[in-house]
């Protein structure tokens, strides 16, 4: 990669990091939501949530679930609004991809961000990443999952999914989660999901 393009996608990374920045605390502040409000609703420290909104700390992706959750926005929603309103047509090179500092794990909206009732989310979990979610992210939204490449150990809750390329799987009732990875090479998933009415 040459200085100009590491330069051009620090840039891209700074300008995200602002927006899930701003789109949190606009989220907080429309519901009139106090930061230990919020706390308490996601289980995630208020000074975690303060160094979050004044971008002194990147949210990993269960920080951003527990939010999301607490907003009653799909994670995929929260980030869309971060980027704000897009077109019908979502070209690859212009889909939003947000990289959990914390683990590598990434995750494209692969959708449009116009509001259409369908989202579809391609997610990349490298080796050896666990990634839990709370019941509460998936409390209003029906959801599939498509392992389009690797490994994927889903805990649903006490029931735990093995799954493999080509294999999809339809969550049940919410309850918490883990997406897990123990194989040697990263792992490609498609998430579809639309709201519960």
């Amino acid at each position: 990669m040459t200085e100009t393009a590491r330069r051009h996608d620090a840039r891209d990374e700074d300008r995200q990091a602002r927006a899930i920045a701003d789109r949190i605390r606009r989220e907080r502040e429309d519901r009139g939501w106090s930061l230990a409000e919020l706390a308490a609703r996601s289980g995630v420290s208020k000074a975690m949530i303060s160094k979050v909104e004044r971008c002194e700390a990147s949210p990993t992706a269960t920080v951003l679930g527990r939010l999301s959750g607490a907003f009653g926005l799909p994670l995929s929603v929260l980030l869309a609004l971060a980027e704000g309103e897009g077109e019908r047509l979502a070209r690859r090179l212009e889909q939003p991809v947000w990289t959990d500092p914390e683990t590598g794990y990434t995750r494209r909206t692969l959708s449009p961000a116009n509001g259409g009732q369908l989202e579809l989310l391609e997610v990349v979990l490298p080796a050896g990443v666990r990634i839990p979610y709370p019941a509460s992210a998936f409390s209003f939204q029906h959801q599939q999952i498509y392992v389009l490449d690797g490994e994927l150990e889903f805990v649903e809750g006490v029931r735990s999914h093995r799954l493999s390329a080509g294999d999809c799987l339809q969550l049940g009732a919410p309850a918490d989660c883990v997406f897990v990875n123990e194989s040697g090479r990263a792992t490609t998933y498609l998430v579809a999901l639309t709201r519960r009415a």
